[in-house]
């Protein structure tokens, strides 16, 4: 079937990136905890992290419960629609919540995380199918646009003059004029519904039996490591290869995660401790993620997306795993300066950008091309695991003053499972086939 006329793929490249760009606004988050710990809200600064720890909960488990088995059955197009729509009603909702810790933990954490589940993997499973010739860098595509997406919405973020609290829809404010964090809100909400959808037009699967012009499917031994051989989730549970993957990947995802979370909070004690103006560091902290992690944390998904196909994906996780364990403890120790700070978010981000492109891959090429969309989403639990277990841990530490015991214990887990990782190996074939 590789002479069937069929839709190019590279469109469907397009719509996923362009729905990636939206889900990722959940890493913008640190552009509003600064205005959430401020009156009128008042917010905590673990608050503001559970918030956030929920929404990445709610992403990974809506994701494993629902999205996988539901794309599978009516293809990715339906699925990934009512991912735009939920998450688009969340922020909405958020908006239209005032000063509400209840309401705003509703509308981003519950309602925002589950549209970003839904939607997710629906991009990473159809690519998957239509590029199987080139997993890592076309993984490394489709979750780039996540990534590319913190970097557009920080820095949209960044550029509204924040006001005192209004629910009016304020769209004056584009021009100059002062926005609160609600009509923010309200207005992402829009945007996240309107360009998910628009994306998720072309997100289709290939058709029984297609395959690239000039590929051919390995077969033997080969088949077995690059994806020939499909598992159920069930099978793959049983693996060895499973649970590495999920506890190396859970430890990655809690340090980046939590870097996100409180880079603003951090880097602003550090600096102000250090001696650097309130101002000043406002400025060096909102640069350090708004630009050097977010564009990073994107141009990592591709570039380890491909060194993966080059160097192997065991090697790469190895690699990404013990570096971002180093750059976690160097952070503490270099955060209280410009520089650092900048080497540090960079390094950091990059690493983590990786997580996206590796990882399902690598649950491809061990448990199946065609199970990925079902099987990934439980390799993925381990992000909403770290997601709650590392911002939270960096809120409290914030909270009590005590910033090194957020940092190094992340660092030494990268690091101790990098170390696992070195057992990864090809897992036997299920002895049942996978249905």
């Amino acid at each position: 079937m590789t002479g069937q006329k069929v839709m190019n793929r590279w469109l469907v490249v397009a719509g996923g990136i362009l729905v990636q760009i939206c889900l990722g606004a959940i890493y913008a988050w640190s552009a509003f905890t600064g205005k959430l710990t401020a009156e009128p809200f008042k917010f905590t600064k673990t608050e503001t992290q559970i918030i956030f720890s929920l929404g990445l909960l709610s992403f990974a488990v809506v994701m494993a419960l629902v999205a996988g088995k539901w794309q599978k059955k009516v293809g990715p197009r339906i699925v990934a629609i009512t991912g735009g729509l939920v998450l688009g009603a969340g922020y909405v909702l958020a908006g239209l919540a005032g000063t509400s810790f209840w309401g705003i933990l509703l509308g981003v954490g519950l309602l925002g995380g589950a549209g970003i589940g839904l939607g997710y993997v629906c991009p990473i499973a159809a690519l998957v199918k239509w590029f199987p010739d080139k997993k890592g860098l076309i993984t490394g595509l489709a979750v780039a646009g996540f990534g590319f997406g913190a970097l557009i919405w920080v820095k949209l973020t960044s550029g509204f003059k924040f006001g005192p609290l209004d629910l009016t829809p304020g769209w004056k404010g584009l021009y100059g004029m002062e926005w609160s964090v609600n009509n923010v809100f309200i207005l992402y909400g829009i945007i996240f519904a309107v360009l998910v959808v628009v994306g998720s037009l072309v997100m289709v699967d290939p058709p029984a039996g297609w395959k690239p012009a000039g590929w051919d499917p390995p077969t033997g031994a080969a088949a077995a490591s690059s994806g020939g051989i499909d598992f159920t989730a069930g099978q793959m549970a049983r693996t060895p290869q499973y649970w590495i993957l999920f506890l190396t990947f859970l430890v990655g995802a809690a340090a980046g995660l939590m870097v996100i979370g409180i880079i603003q909070l951090f880097g602003m004690d550090a600096l102000v401790s250090a001696g650097v103006a309130k101002e000043k560091a406002t400025v060096i902290v909102g640069t350090a993620f708004g630009l050097f992690y977010a564009l990073m944390n994107a141009l990592g998904r591709i570039i380890w997306g491909i060194l993966s196909d080059k160097m192997g994906r065991k090697k790469a996780i190895i690699c990404m795993s013990a570096l971002q364990g180093l750059m976690m403890i160097a952070f503490y120790f270099i955060g209280n300066n410009e520089i650092g700070l900048y080497f540090a978010s960079a390094l950091i981000g990059f690493n983590f950008g990786g997580n996206f492109a590796l990882f399902p891959a690598a649950t491809a090429d061990y448990f199946g091309n065609k199970s990925v969309g079902t099987n990934y989403p439980w390799v993925f639990m381990s992000y909403g695991v770290g997601g709650v277990f590392g911002p939270i841990l960096g809120g409290l530490m914030g909270d009590a003053k005590a910033w090194m015991w957020a940092f190094v214990p992340t660092g030494i887990g990268c690091i101790v499972m990098a170390l696992v990782a070195t057992r990864l190996s090809t897992p036997k074939a299920p002895t049942a086939p996978a249905s």
